[in-house]
């Protein structure tokens, strides 16, 4: 739980507040965009919610802060109830926000995807009774797609409670040695009628993106929405070879899709030729800066 103690001095007066342990990972400003802002090296409290949804809002954001860096100065238990109810979010149809977001995976986004043939989770949330009732009702989780080794974080655990089959590349597995299903290569691979794994090596050696339907790209740490400036963005550091991600982002182009669903970044949804557009723009973006002096 946030420390009164810690409170940040970026943040407003008010019921809401960052404290000092906050790690800046950007979930609270995905949840809750009209109260959380960055300043500085950590988020704050801009704008103290108002509306009855701002607050669920910056409820939900409390609960998937992955380390407990958002507080309160009175609660409101029915608000926090309902906001924990809503977990996972639903995005669209049987595509959901996981929230609870871990610190194993320093605050990754993960995601849950319901299936007649079986349901997927893509990365991994912290493990938590409510998402396992959850996922139970909805008929547990048949795969777990790991997009890399950054964000395994609980995998393991619903993996062992859902008899589940953990899906990672053979280039990151060091971070899931006991997975039971090894992608190798750099080709795509069509797992299932609707699921197209892409190998996008770039930020890790072995990292993953997961096209489902041609409309749902979830693509981990390889690529995503900067809300700031709007459009995609992808990594400038942290990156495992620089040549071979700006490959991998130009590999992209050859799918269509509609959402970036992402590990860390904004998540966000455009019509098919917008999206390519905004892909192409990143590109050459990218080419631009590799040939400038």
């Amino acid at each position: 739980m946030a420390d009164e103690k810690k409170r940040l001095d970026s943040n407003v007066a008010g019921n809401f507040f960052v404290d000092a342990t906050c790690i800046n990972c950007d979930t609270c400003r995905q949840l809750a965009p009209t109260s959380f802002e960055e300043v500085g090296n950590f988020s704050a409290i801009t704008q103290q919610p108002e509306s009855r949804g701002q607050i669920q809002q910056a409820y939900q954001a409390l609960l998937a802060c992955p380390v407990g860096s958002i507080g309160v100065e009175h609660s409101d238990k029915p608000l926090m109830q309902e906001a924990m109810a809503s977990f996972p979010l639903q995005l669209e149809d049987e595509v959901f926000y996981c929230g609870f977001n871990s610190e194993k995976s320093f605050g990754a986004n993960s995601f849950f995807v319901e299936h007649p043939d079986g349901n997927w989770l893509i990365d991994s949330p912290r493990y938590l009774k409510h998402l396992v009732e959850v996922f139970e009702r909805k008929g547990g989780i048949a795969y777990i797609f790991l997009t890399h080794k950054d964000d395994v974080a609980d995998a393991e655990k619903y993996a062992a409670h859902f008899g589940a089959k953990r899906m990672i590349h053979r280039a990151d597995v060091d971070a899931a040695p006991n997975a039971e299903w090894i992608i190798e290569g750099t080709d795509s691979i069509q797992v299932m009628p609707q699921f197209q794994v892409i190998p996008v090596p770039g930020h890790t050696a072995g990292s993953m993106a997961l096209l489902y339907k041609n409309r749902f790209l979830f693509t981990g740490d390889h690529l995503w929405w900067d809300s700031a400036q709007k459009r995609l963005g992808a990594p400038t550091r942290l990156v495992w070879r620089k040549h071979v991600l700006a490959a991998s982002i130009q590999k992209l182009l050859d799918y269509p899709f509609e959402w970036v669903l992402a590990g860390h970044g904004d998540r966000t949804r455009l019509p098919a030729d917008e999206m390519h557009a905004q892909l192409q723009g990143l590109v050459e973006r990218r080419r631009s800066a590799r040939l400038s002096p």
